[in-house]
């Protein structure tokens, strides 16, 4: 009699085991959301003029109030390296707004940097600033570094090492996207390159840690300016290339 209770306390539990892989299986809660944001940005304005940046972060059906960081990312057409950061105001709705005014014609870029629900996208958006582009080829020569013409719906954010020190590891971090999406098992490296290292040029591989993120490590073995430029390739025929500079202290 013994031996039947235990095959049948057996059966039960093998049952119960089973009800709950299936439960986990099958349940909603693990699936994964596409978070989205709908930038939208005053296009064209004159000098002095406020320009108005509002994100409408949602996370399927859900408008998300409660960011983990929503970031705004301003520079002129040829001149990423210059950019400024502008932090958002919550508005409590699931947007996210700020201003800013430019001193000066030209084309320029306003990109958001948004991060919530463990997930990163950055859409980005033009302002034309009086006569644009027109102007600004005018008054300066064509760029041979930094920005660059790139493949439409192609974005590129640095995450800039703030605090890299000479004989330290220092974390390289870059985020991809096309047309809003991660842009998955690309090739990235950096191109690394300084006054302190003559003609030398390191290249230095980065792996995809995340979807879309693009990570490397590396020890800088002297203080200086370095200039980090980011060649990005894929099995599709994408190549581009930013450049930017950061400091090791």
């Amino acid at each position: 009699m013994r031996k039947k209770y235990k095959l049948f306390g057996l059966i039960i539990g093998l049952s119960m085991l089973a009800a709950c892989g299936k439960e986990a299986v099958d349940g909603s809660a693990v699936e994964v959301l596409p978070l989205e944001v709908e930038l939208t940005v005053t296009e064209q304005a004159q000098v002095g003029d406020t320009v108005n940046m509002k994100a409408l972060v949602t996370y399927g059906d859900e408008k998300v109030d409660d960011a983990d960081k929503v970031v705004y990312e301003v520079w002129e057409e040829g001149k990423k390296d210059d950019s400024v950061m502008i932090d958002s105001v919550n508005e409590k709705d699931g947007t996210y707004t700020a201003e800013t005014t430019f001193d000066h014609d030209g084309l320029f870029h306003i990109q958001v940097h948004v991060d919530a629900r463990n997930l990163h996208t950055m859409p980005v958006k033009q302002v034309t600033i009086g006569a644009g582009a027109e102007a600004q080829a005018e008054d300066e020569e064509h760029s041979h570094g930094h920005d660059h013409g790139h493949a439409e719906g192609f974005a590129l954010h640095f995450v800039k090492p703030e605090n890299a020190v000479a004989g330290e590891e220092t974390e390289l971090m870059t985020h991809l996207q096309i047309d809003g999406e991660p842009l998955e098992k690309a090739n990235v490296r950096y191109e690394i390159s300084s006054d302190v290292l003559g003609e030398k040029h390191l290249w230095i591989d980065a792996e995809e840690t995340e979807k879309g993120e693009y990570i490397a490590d590396y020890s800088f073995e002297e203080k200086g300016t370095y200039t980090a430029k980011i060649h990005v390739k894929n099995s599709e025929g994408l190549h581009e290339h930013e450049e930017f500079t950061f400091e090791v202290k």
